[in-house]
């Protein structure tokens, strides 16, 4: 049965793409067929034409896109005879739900029918656990100062709940976004392997981590 492992984290600069191209180069070793779904492809792919069209015409998206795209994605990672699927930032969608304004009443009847839409495969979340502030300092190394700015304005933009003017209320509403992503996933009996203080780690013990806990779904690992 195909097996989608979705990466996500406490904050952006955590290591999820880091981990995503090392677990998918892993698993390949490994003599899995991989599809490794970067994060920037929800844009390109073409089962999720409809949510950035949406999301270009209005700057919101409903919740009926996202979960037929999925289902849509699902059918071709199935045609495809794919083992498994390494997804970077896809689903459950919550912070992007978040973002354009679901509460959480709203975002737990999606989840029930996201759930549904992807019984064919495994749904597995890992998520990469650490301080959150220490996460997006890492990023502004990475990415330069104006990153910040751009994205406090974004959250700033998107009327989140709490507000976010500055570093500080960022970091806070991350932790709202941490709480409800894994309650939705515990809750709906996805697979979730959590990886605790990630900012401590290297990128080799973060991905050997997430290889040791991924072992009852994918018992072809080394």
């Amino acid at each position: 049965m195909t097996v989608l492992v979705s990466v996500w984290g406490a904050a952006p600069g955590v290591g999820k793409s880091t981990l995503c191209a090392g677990l998918s180069r892993s698993l390949a070793g490994a003599g899995l067929r991989v599809d490794h779904f970067r994060e920037e492809e929800i844009l390109s792919r073409s089962e999720f034409a409809a949510v950035a069209e949406e999301f270009g015409a209005t700057g919101a998206v409903g919740l009926e896109t996202p979960a037929a795209a999925t289902e849509r994605y699902v059918a071709s990672v199935l045609a495809a005879g794919d083992d498994v699927v390494v997804a970077d930032a896809l689903v459950p969608f919550v912070p992007t739900l978040l973002a354009m304004g679901h509460g959480e009443e709203a975002i737990d009847a999606f989840m029930a029918d996201l759930t549904g839409v992807l019984a064919p495969v495994r749904p597995v979340v890992v998520f990469l656990d650490g301080d959150a502030g220490a996460a997006l300092s890492r990023a502004v190394e990475r990415e330069g100062p104006e990153w910040l700015d751009r994205y406090v304005g974004k959250l700033a933009a998107y009327e989140v709940s709490p507000p976010v003017s500055d570093l500080a209320s960022a970091v806070t509403y991350l932790g709202r976004e941490r709480a409800v992503t894994l309650d939705v996933v515990r809750r709906y009996g996805w697979g979730l392997i959590v990886v605790e203080r990630v900012d401590e780690l290297t990128p080799g013990e973060v991905l050997g981590a997430v290889e040791q806990g991924l072992k009852p779904w994918l018992p072809q690992l080394p």
